[in-house]
C-alpha cells in the first residue's frame, strides 16, 4: 500500500481561474475522454478505465458533499495527452494526465469557472511503501503510477473547488 508522500510530484494549473466562492455542494461529477481518437491500441487499452477510475476517485473524496443543490464538476480530458504520456512512458516526466475542469451552477452559470489542470509524475521519488522503502516509477505502465496520477488529478479538483 502506498502513502501520499508524493515528493516527485508535479501539479501545474495551466489557466487562470475566475475569483469564485468555496463549492460546498456537488450534485453531480462527469469525466470524459474520447478514447476513440487515440490511435495507439496500447495506449488506448492502458488508459480505457480512466474516465471511471477519475470520476470515481474524484466522487469518494466529495461523499459529504453530494446535494443535488450543489454545482456540477466536469472533467474533459485530453485525449492527444493521453497518448503521448504512453508513447513516451520512456521518459516519466512526460507521463501526464491533462485535462479543462468546469464548475458550474445547476441552476444558473453565475459561478462558472474553468481551468486546466496537469498533473505529471517526475522520474524522482513518488511514494514510500508501508515498509518505508522508496518507490521510483520508471514507466508509466505500473498499476501504482496509474493511481498516482488518477489521486493527485482528484485531489487538485476537490482541492479547486474548496478556494
Amino acid at each position: 500500500m502506498f502513502r501520499t508522500s508524493v515528493i516527485g510530484l508535479s501539479l501545474a494549473l495551466l489557466a487562470g481561474t475566475t475569483a469564485h466562492a468555496a463549492f460546498d455542494k456537488v450534485a453531480e461529477v462527469n469525466v470524459e475522454a474520447d478514447l476513440s481518437v487515440v490511435q495507439n491500441a496500447e495506449a488506448a487499452a492502458y488508459w480505457a478505465n480512466v474516465t471511471t477510475d477519475l470520476e470515481n476517485a474524484i466522487v469518494a473524496r466529495l461523499v459529504d458533499r453530494i446535494d443535488e443543490e450543489g454545482v456540477i464538476v466536469s472533467v474533459d480530458l485530453s485525449e492527444i495527452e493521453l497518448a503521448s504520456a504512453f508513447e513516451q512512458a520512456y521518459n516519466i516526466a512526460d507521463s501526464v494526465l491533462v485535462g479543462e475542469i468546469n464548475v458550474k451552477g445547476e441552476q444558473t452559470n453565475a459561478n462558472e469557472f474553468t481551468y486546466d489542470l496537469s498533473v505529471s509524475l517526475e522520474s524522482a521519488v513518488v511514494a514510500v511503501s508501508a515498509d518505508g522503502t522508496t518507490v521510483v516509477y520508471d514507466t508509466i505502465n505500473s498499476p501504482e503510477a496509474y493511481q498516482v496520477l488518477i489521486s493527485a488529478f482528484a485531489d487538485n479538483v476537490v482541492e479547486s473547488l474548496d478556494k
